[in-house]
């Protein structure tokens, strides 16, 4: 598979390497002031949401197929995906590629689904990551408040985020009343996880149109 490389930082370097180590070919590399929009099969972004503006086009232009990693676009989703759908462009975009996330997006909206009925219990979520993460709330701690409130969850969920060092990314649901608290926690040991799962959503996209979550890549396989 050729892959495009969009953005250059940790992720990007880490989806190098392993697509590399896969022997897939890595025809270019799309970064500020130094942008190689070279034919590809599929592109992975792991840019930034400013970044993300102005190569959304280019994607729908080249109707070339993105995985998209990069978050803080949420207010212009809807735009990106009448877009993208309108052009036909196949896309997965995801606020965290890691198969263990989510599989602990799964117990969170079954837990948050019975906790809808106790009223007793309030809930909050808290994540913590690197000092170098730019947006806070994280992508996957809105998404888990969104699953939660899908679930049936209709009361107040408080989010708080912890900046700090090297942290590669914890996320705790709690659902808290006057007699005890429930904890469900995902700690990530380091990024491997999300670059697998950019990967297989890279290939899964291949061939596809339309505008799918993380979820409807692994749904085959681990969510049924």
């Amino acid at each position: 598979m050729r892959i495009l490389i969009v953005g250059y930082g940790k992720m990007g370097r880490l989806v190098e390497q392993l697509a590399l180590e896969q022997g897939n070919e890595v025809v270019g590399y799309v970064l500020r002031g130094s942008d190689e929009w070279a034919q590809a099969d599929v592109a992975v972004d792991f840019s930034t949401a400013e970044a993300l503006e102005g190569n959304f086009p280019h994607y729908i232009e080249r109707g070339l197929p993105v995985v998209i990693g990069t978050t803080g676009w949420g207010d212009r989703m809807a735009t990106y995906r009448a877009d993208a759908e309108k052009a036909g462009l196949g896309v997965v975009a995801a606020a965290n590629f890691s198969v263990g996330v989510n599989m602990f997006q799964v117990i969170v909206r079954e837990t948050a689904r019975r906790m809808a009925t106790q009223a007793d219990y309030g809930a909050w979520i808290h994540e913590a990551h690197h000092d170098t993460k730019k947006d806070a709330p994280s992508g996957t701690a809105v998404l888990l408040q969104d699953t939660m409130t899908q679930a049936g969850f209709d009361r107040v969920i408080d989010i708080s985020s912890t900046r700090a060092g090297r942290i590669p990314g914890t996320h705790t649901v709690g659902f808290d009343s006057a007699s005890d608290t429930i904890e469900l926690t995902h700690t990530v040991r380091d990024r491997s996880g999300f670059t697998r799962g950019a990967l297989l959503a890279a290939y899964w996209i291949v061939g596809r149109r339309g505008w799918y979550s993380m979820a409807d890549v692994l749904k085959d396989s681990v969510l049924e």
